[in-house]
Formats: structure tokens, sequence, C-alpha cells
């Protein structure tokens, strides 16, 4: 008679224990990026302070061309009453080098647009090559720096007799002349004015190029 007793189930393998230095290395390789990709990033965010570098030292160019063609082109001639015979009024020119706060004006813009010729040069130079070393940037920023102070100082002073010749000065017994030679005095408003924003440009290159250093000083 054949027996109904069933056989008895094969006991189950064990499983393998996982090492504990396992989980956590598969851990530490989902959660960690790969050193490529940190060399990429790393890479990526140098190319654009290079090409934001670049861009701000072409702005700073067209405005310093700008204000020294406007101011330049300043001349004008007015008829002007004279209090001495024949008492008629004579043909009298306004120009920006009849005072030497325009002159110095004029000679720092033109100092600053040839500088930044120069350093968009060398900082698209950088961009192509791929090589913006720390001392590269701390050039960069003494020059900078320097530039920002010259352009400043000379937009200050235009700016302030400038505001004389539109205001004048009763105190010191100064004329206004704006109120004759407006042209002139129009043309000196938009050469500062577009001075003035070099000078922000300026600055902001100061910043990038300083934030810029920050990034490769090892943590």
């Amino acid at each position: 008679m054949a027996s109904t007793d069933k056989p008895a189930a094969e006991p189950e393998a064990p499983e393998k224990a996982t090492p504990l230095s396992a989980a956590p290395a598969q851990d530490l390789e989902k959660v960690a990026p790969p050193p490529e990709d940190k060399l990429e990033v790393a890479t990526r965010t140098a190319d654009y302070f290079v090409v934001a570098d670049v861009v701000l030292r072409v702005l700073l160019f067209a405005s310093t061309v700008t204000a020294v063609v406007v101011i330049v082109t300043s001349k004008q001639t007015k008829l002007v009453p004279v209090s001495f015979p024949p008492f008629r009024p004579v043909p009298r020119p306004a120009k920006f080098v009849y005072s030497p706060a325009f002159v110095y004006f004029v000679t720092a813009l033109s100092v600053a647009s040839l500088y930044s010729i120069i350093t968009t040069v060398v900082s698209f130079l950088a961009l192509v090559k791929q090589g913006f070393s720390t001392k590269f940037l701390a050039h960069f920023v003494i020059f900078d720096v320097l530039i920002l102070g010259i352009v400043a100082a000379a937009t200050g002073v235009a700016g302030g007799v400038a505001y004389i010749g539109l205001k004048g000065n009763s105190h010191l017994g100064w004329t206004k002349v704006c109120n004759v030679y407006d042209k002139f005095c129009q043309h000196l408003g938009a050469s500062i004015a577009v001075s003035l924003f070099a000078s922000i440009v300026l600055a902001l290159l100061v910043v990038l190029s300083v934030y810029s250093l920050s990034k490769k000083i090892p943590k």
C-alpha cells in the first residue's frame, strides 16, 4: 500500500548576508557625483565668468569712446555782447580745451578706452585658451580698480565744472553760461552721463574679478 505521507519540504537556503561595507559604498556612489562632473561644472562656471568679463569690457570701450566723441564735438560759437568799444556782439567759441577739468576728463576716458581694448583682447584669448589663472585675475583686479579711480575722479571734476556752468555761483560772482551755450552744455551733460555709466561698468568688473578670484581660493 502506497504511503500517503507528503515528502518533507527541502529547507530554504539561507540568504547571503550583504557585507556592511557594501551598502554605504553604494549610497556614496549614488550621492557623490563623479570627479569628471565636478571638473565639468567648474570649467563651465569659469567660462561664464570670462564671457561676462568680455561683455562688460566691450561695454566699457563703447561707453568711453562715446563720451569722448560727444565732448570733443561740443564746440559752439555764439555772439556775446562786450562792454567796451565798439560795443557790438563778437563771436565767442566754447570748447572743452578751455577748461583743464574737461581736458583731464577727455584724457582719462581716452586712457580707459585704450585699457578696455587691451583687456578685452586678453579676456577673449583667455576664453579661447580655457586658461584663467589666479595671477591673471589678480592683475585684472588691480588695474580695474586703478582705472575706476581715474574715471570716477574725472567724471566728478567734469560734473562739478558743468554744474557751475549750468547754475552759476552767486556767492562768488560766477555767472552761468549754459543759457548762452546751450548745445555745448547739452554735449557736456550727455558725455558726463555716459562716463558715469562707464564708472558703473568698471565697478561691476572689479566685483566680478574679485568674485572669480575668491572661487579659485582653496577651501
